[in-house]
């Protein structure tokens, strides 16, 4: 995949009921989404823009060296303000793929966004994401966990010789304990690689009964006969909504550099 073939957007916006201003908040000396703007850089694997509705979080991003789009504050979704910055961005349609990458994920792992890109290997995959297996008993029964539900399908091949990713096709996400039985769960990772024609798609849907439901907009996708297979990585990157949570962040970046 040709680096022109693919971009990574960040959604950013500053309006947060639990953790205001959270785009800005200082983790390791930098803003939290300029975090996220280095772990996406790091990746390598195309050019990466910053989605917003602020002009702080521009002059933040621009500041960093980064690149950013100021789109509608109207917007409902990160996945629409990302179509949004998408056509602003490339409106001629060269980039087949569109990656979304959620601006509270500062210690994502560079090597699990790459991962997220495999599963789109398969022509009849439309989105893709990816998801960790649940080691914690707390988290199963934990309702701010969603879980995958997927049947197992072939595992995606690597070109450099590293084993196989697991892969799953999504039949359901939920923030139920689920399935029942014996066997493993796994905890969905909030991160989409998405084909340009399944965004554009995805984002004229209206809300469908189910996401409205469990409050899950990749449901929406589901509902309508989309495909979504998932990727298995090691890691679940700490997503900050609270001031604990950004405590864990801080303490984590801080360790590591």
């Amino acid at each position: 995949m040709a680096e022109s073939d693919l971009l990574i957007l960040i959604p950013a916006r500053m309006a947060s009921t639990r953790l205001p201003g959270k785009p800005l908040a200082d983790i390791a000396g930098l803003p939290m989404i300029v975090q996220v703007l280095r772990r996406a850089q790091e990746a390598d694997i195309g050019p990466v823009a910053v989605a917003t509705d602020s002009p702080e979080i521009v002059a933040a991003v621009e500041k960093a060296g980064g690149r950013a789009v100021m789109t509608r504050a109207d917007h409902v979704s990160g996945s629409d303000r990302i179509f949004e910055a998408l056509n602003a961005i490339d409106p001629q349609g060269r980039a087949s793929i569109v990656v979304n990458v959620q601006g509270d994920l500062p210690t994502l792992a560079p090597k699990d966004l790459r991962a997220v890109l495999a599963p789109l290997s398969d022509p009849a995959v439309d989105i893709a994401t990816l998801a960790a297996e649940i080691m914690l008993a707390s988290e199963k029964t934990n309702p701010n966990v969603v879980k995958v539900v997927g049947s197992p399908v072939s595992p995606i091949a690597r070109e450099d010789g590293r084993p196989a990713l697991m892969r799953l096709r999504a039949l359901y996400f939920t923030r139920a304990t689920a399935p029942s039985g014996d066997g493993p769960l796994y905890h969905h990772i909030g991160l989409y690689a998405y084909r340009r024609a399944a965004l554009k798609r995805f984002v004229g849907l209206p809300p469908s009964p189910l996401e409205l439901r469990e409050k899950l907009e990749q449901l929406r996708a589901l509902e309508a006969g989309m495909r979504i297979d998932v990727a298995i990585v090691n890691s679940v990157p700490l997503g900050v909504d609270t001031p604990e949570e950004l405590a864990q962040a801080r303490a984590q970046l801080s360790s590591s550099s």
